[in-house]
């Protein structure tokens, strides 16, 4: 008796002809839209005023396009007359230019060794400057090997000289740190002005 109570409260609640599923981004279009009233905008962007959505369907289907709800929290909610393919194909369209004008931060890594010498030192400077240049974020390691653990200390002065040779370039996002038998500190591109 409890169970079938549970069920018949559960149907009444939600009933399947009013609670349909709107995904993300995708709007209410033609016999989706079930509002009473309906604020129009014409396909040219006049206003028509406020009507049932019977009559804005009407409307459309004359004018062989499609009845969108483009702002379904405003009261009463406002739709538009508009050819909804072309409408998504411009969507489609704009995300795929903005996706690929952005750029995408990626991390690089350079790793120096301990006893680094001047030349493989400057060759490393020059890499992540490019790398900095790019708009990447450079993480700088170093590998203390065998004994080398010992003295995890040896290995700030070869970053701190690291970070110093691209002060113009970088800034220090996070300090040299030793984490288990690497020390790392990650250089971020200076903002452009």
């Amino acid at each position: 008796m409890l169970a079938g109570s549970v069920a018949v409260r559960f149907l009444f609640n939600c009933n399947e002809w009013r609670c349909f599923p709107i995904a993300k981004k995708e709007l209410q279009i033609n016999e989706q839209i079930r509002d009473n009233e309906l604020r129009i905008i014409g396909a040219d962007g006049a206003q028509l005023g406020v009507m049932s959505a019977r009559e804005a369907q009407a409307m459309a289907d004359e004018a062989g396009l499609d009845l969108v709800k483009i702002a379904p929290t405003a009261v009463p909610p406002v739709c538009r007359i508009m050819d909804y393919g072309k409408y998504r194909f411009e969507q489609a369209k704009k995300e795929k230019e903005a996706r690929k004008n952005q750029h995408v931060v990626d991390t690089k890594e350079v790793r120096l060794g301990l006893n680094i010498d001047i030349g493989d030192f400057n060759t490393k400077v020059v890499q992540a400057r490019k790398f900095l240049q790019h708009g990447d974020k450079v993480k700088v390691s170093i590998r203390f090997r065998g004994r080398e653990m010992a003295h995890p200390e040896l290995g700030l002065e070869p970053m701190n000289r690291f970070a110093e040779a691209l002060a113009e370039e970088a800034t220090v996002e996070k300090p040299a740190k030793v984490e288990g038998r690497n020390m790392l500190m990650f250089l971020a591109p200076k903002a452009s002005k």
